[in-house]
C-alpha cells in the first residue's frame, strides 16, 4: 500500500484540513508547518481518489454534470496544500522542507497519473466529449469538456496497460530528477556567491550596495563581503564593477553553476532531456518538442523555427556591431581584447556616453515602495479601476511578505495581492507570480496571488531603490497578477494564468509598458530624497538608448531558446556524452554561438527548461512578444492609459483565462491576427518605420 492510499484524513487541528477562515481563504501561515503540509497533501491525494472513485460509481451515464463538473469539483485539499506548499518551496526552502520535497514529488507525479491515466474515468470523459454537441452546453462548459478531453489524450488516455505502466514510470522518474534539478541549482548558487575580501575591489558599487554585500556576508556568516548570484546568465553587478578581475570571478561563478562537484546539474540534464524523449515516442510524437507544441498556440515546431531562425542574422550581427563598439571603449582603459565579463560594464558606459544614460545613477528615482504603490498600483487603477488597500492584520509565510486586499472600481472585493520582493537564502532565483487561491464562480472562490522579486534589500531604516531593469521586472511580473486577478470563469481550470505556455507572458509583457509611459513615470520616479521628478531630458535620454544593447538581449535570449529547443528535440537514440560539449555544439549549429554573449540560461542552471514548465516552451516570451509588442500599438493607437482601453483589455483577454481559445480573445482586443512588424522594429531587426 502506497503512502498515498495509506494516509489518513488530516487531523482536525490541521490548518489546511477545511477552508480558511481568514478573508478571501488567505492561509493561515502562522499556524501551518511543513508536516502539516505532508500530512495534508498525502490525505488530499489519497481524497481526490476517492472522489474519483465515487464518480466512476455515479448511476446513469456519464454527463458533463456527473462527470467533468465533478472532476473540478474534486481535490479542493490537495489543491489547497500544494499551493502553500509549492509556494513554501519556492520561497523559504530548508532542509526539511527539501526532504519533504523529494518524497511527495514522485508521489504527485503518481497521483497525476492514476487519475490521467484511469481507463475508466477516461471511458467516462469520452463519451461527454462525444456527445458534446448535443448537451446544451454553454461555450465555456463546451471548451471544458474539449479541454479534458484534450489533457487525458496527451497524458496518455489511450495507451495500453503496458504503457500506461511504462509512462507512470517515466513521469514518476522526472519528477524526482526535475526536484533534484531545482534543489541542486539553490544549492549550488547559494555556494557560488562570491566572496570579496577588501572592500576595495567593490569600487564602482554605491554604497547602499556595498552595505548590502557586508550583510549578506554577514548573514553567511563569512568575513568580509559576498556578492550573491542572481538566476541568469548576467549579473547586475558587472555592469557597475571597476575591478575586471572581480568581473572575471563573478562572471565564471554564474556560468559555472551546478557544472561540478556534489551539485552538478550536467547529468540530471541529460536524463531529464533522455526521459522526456522516451516519453514523447511513447505517446507517438517523434520529440519532446512535438509533444509541447501540440497543445500551443504556435501549433508546430516548424512555425517555431521560423520564427526564430528569422531572427538569428540580424541579432548575431548586432551583438558583432555592438562588440566593435565595446572593444574601441575598453581599449581606452588598456583592455587589449573584450572577454564576456566586460560587455556589460562597457556597455553601461556607451549608454552614459552617447546617450547621457547612467542606468546606475537613476536608483535613487526608483525606490521600491513608490514604484510599487504610485506606479504599478497606479497604472492599474487607472486602467481596471482596482485599488489596493494595505492589509497589515494580515500575515504572510515570511516577515518580508505583504498584504494588500484588492477592490474593483464599484468597491467589490477582487482578490487579495502579496508582494514578497526581497532576496534571501532559501529562495529560488528569479521573479514570478503564483496563486494561493484562484478564482471560480463554480467553487465561490476569489483570487489570492502572490508576486515574488530578488531585489537586495537596503540597509537598516535605508529605502529600498531599485534598478531600471527591475522596475520592468515588476511591471512584469504584476502584469501576471493582473491575469489572475482579473479572472471571471467559473470553472477553476480556466482560472487567469491558465492559459497555453507561449500566450501565458502576453499580458505581462504588455503590462511593462507602462512603467516608462509618461503619466505613469511622471507619478513614481521621485528622487528618493528631494522629491524632484525624474527630468525630462533623462526621459528622453532614456527613450533614444532603447536600441543599444538590444543585440546582446537578443542573442542571449535566443540562444537560450535555441538550447531549449536543442535539447528537446533529441530522440532516445541520440548520442550523448559531455553535456557541456552537446550544449556547444547546439549553439553552432544554431547559428548563435557567440563567446562574448553567452546564452541567458546555460544547461546546468536553465531552471526553467529541467525544473519548470518551460521546457520546449522558452520560446514563449518572444512568441508571446509578437502579440504583445502588436498590443502596444493597439494602446498607443487608442489614446494610451485610458480607461476604456483597460475595459476592452481586461474584459475581452484577461478575465476570460483559457476558456476561449487564446488567439480568438487576442482577436476580441485586436481586432485582427497579430502583425510581427512592431516586434521586429521594437528589438531593432528591420528598420524604424
Amino acid at each position: 500500500m502506497s503512502a498515498v492510499e495509506s494516509a489518513p484524513v488530516p487531523a482536525t487541528d490541521n490548518p489546511l484540513s477545511e477552508p480558511s477562515s481568514l478573508p478571501l481563504q488567505l492561509p493561515p501561515f502562522a499556524a501551518i508547518t511543513l508536516e502539516h503540509c505532508r500530512e495534508a497533501m498525502l490525505a488530499g491525494m489519497a481524497g481526490q481518489r476517492a472522489e474519483v472513485a465515487e464518480i466512476l460509481r455515479s448511476p446513469g451515464p456519464p454527463t458533463f454534470e456527473n462527470t467533468v463538473v465533478a472532476l473540478e469539483r474534486s481535490g479542493r485539499l490537495l489543491r489547497r496544500a500544494a499551493a502553500v506548499f509549492h509556494n513554501l518551496a519556492s520561497s523559504v526552502a530548508s532542509d526539511r522542507l527539501r526532504e519533504i520535497e523529494r518524497e511527495l514529488a514522485p508521489l504527485e507525479s503518481a497521483h497525476a497519473d492514476a487519475l490521467r491515466l484511469d481507463p475508466a474515468l477516461f471511458a467516462r470523459i469520452d463519451a461527454v466529449h462525444a456527445q458534446r454537441h448535443e448537451a446544451g452546453l454553454d461555450a465555456e462548459a463546451l471548451r471544458l469538456v474539449e479541454r479534458y478531453h484534450l489533457d487525458f489524450v496527451l497524458s496518455g488516455a489511450r495507451l495500453d496497460d503496458a504503457g500506461r505502466s511504462r509512462l507512470t514510470g517515466l513521469n514518476r522518474e522526472l519528477s524526482e530528477l526535475s526536484t533534484t534539478f531545482g534543489q541542486n541549482l539553490q544549492l549550488a548558487t547559494e555556494a557560488a556567491a562570491v566572496v570579496v575580501g577588501d572592500v576595495a575591489e567593490l569600487d564602482g558599487l554605491s554604497g547602499e550596495e556595498v552595505a548590502a554585500a557586508a550583510r549578506a556576508a554577514a548573514d553567511r556568516g563569512v568575513e568580509g563581503f559576498v556578492l550573491p548570484l542572481l538566476l541568469p546568465t548576467g549579473q547586475p553587478v558587472l555592469t557597475k564593477l571597476r575591478s575586471r578581475e572581480l568581473r572575471r570571478r563573478v562572471f565564471e561563478a554564474s556560468i559555472g553553476r551546478a557544472s561540478s562537484g556534489a551539485h552538478d546539474n550536467g547529468p540530471v540534464a541529460v536524463r531529464i532531456a533522455r526521459v522526456r524523449a522516451e516519453r514523447a515516442r511513447l505517446l507517438g510524437f517523434a520529440t519532446h518538442a512535438d509533444l509541447v507544441l501540440a497543445d500551443q498556440t504556435a501549433g508546430s515546431t516548424a512555425a517555431v523555427d521560423a520564427m526564430l531562425g528569422s531572427m538569428v542574422g540580424p541579432s548575431l550581427a548586432n551583438a558583432r556591431a555592438e562588440a566593435a563598439e565595446l572593444a574601441e571603449v575598453a581599449a581606452r582603459d588598456g583592455v587589449a581584447e573584450l572577454a564576456p565579463w566586460d560587455w556589460a560594464f562597457y556597455s553601461e558606459r556607451v549608454r552614459a556616453e552617447r546617450y547621457a544614460v547612467d542606468t546606475a545613477a537613476l536608483r535613487p528615482w526608483f525606490e521600491l515602495d513608490r514604484v510599487l504603490v504610485d506606479g504599478v498600483f497606479h497604472a492599474a487603477e487607472l486602467l481596471y479601476g482596482y485599488r489596493f488597500t494595505p492589509r497589515p492584520d494580515l500575515a504572510g509565510y515570511h516577515p518580508d511578505v505583504r498584504v494588500w486586499e484588492v477592490t474593483g472600481s464599484d468597491g467589490d472585493t477582487v482578490g487579495l495581492y502579496l508582494g514578497d520582493f526581497f532576496a534571501r537564502e532559501g529562495k529560488r532565483g528569479g521573479a514570478w507570480m503564483s496563486s494561493f487561491v484562484t478564482q471560480s464562480r463554480l467553487l465561490g472562490t476569489h483570487p489570492v496571488v502572490v508576486n515574488n522579486l530578488n531585489v537586495s534589500r537596503a540597509g537598516d531604516g535605508q529605502p529600498t531603490l531599485l534598478t531600471l531593469d527591475e522596475v520592468n521586472t515588476l511591471f512584469h511580473e504584476f502584469g501576471h497578477t493582473l491575469h489572475g486577478l482579473s479572472s471571471a470563469v467559473t470553472y477553476p481550470r480556466f482560472a487567469g494564468t491558465a492559459v497555453p505556455r507561449d500566450f501565458v507572458e502576453f499580458p505581462s509583457q504588455v503590462n511593462e509598458m507602462w512603467a516608462l509611459w509618461p503619466e505613469v513615470l511622471g507619478h513614481y520616479a521621485r528622487h528618493v530624497d528631494t522629491g524632484e521628478p525624474l527630468p525630462a531630458v533623462v526621459v528622453a535620454a532614456i527613450d533614444a538608448a532603447r536600441l543599444w544593447g538590444e543585440g546582446f538581449a537578443t542573442l542571449e535570449y535566443l540562444a537560450a531558446t535555441l538550447l531549449d529547443q536543442a535539447w528537446h528535440r533529441i530522440t532516445p537514440e541520440t548520442e550523448i556524452g559531455d553535456p557541456q560539449d552537446f550544449e556547444r555544439d547546439a549553439l553552432a549549429a544554431a547559428g548563435v554561438a557567440y563567446d562574448l554573449v553567452p546564452p541567458r540560461y546555460r544547461t546546468t542552471y536553465f531552471q526553467h527548461v529541467f525544473a519548470g514548465g518551460y521546457a520546449a516552451g522558452y520560446y514563449s516570451y518572444i512568441w508571446s512578444e509578437v502579440l504583445d509588442a502588436d498590443t502596444v500599438e493597439w494602446f498607443t493607437e487608442n489614446g494610451g492609459l485610458r480607461r476604456e482601453n483597460g475595459e476592452v483589455f481586461r474584459e475581452r483577454l484577461l478575465s476570460v483565462g483559457g476558456s476561449v481559445d487564446p488567439l480568438e480573445a487576442f482577436r476580441a482586443v485586436r481586432g485582427r491576427d497579430a502583425d510581427p512588424q512592431p516586434l521586429l522594429r521594437r528589438r531593432g531587426l528591420v528598420p524604424a518605420a
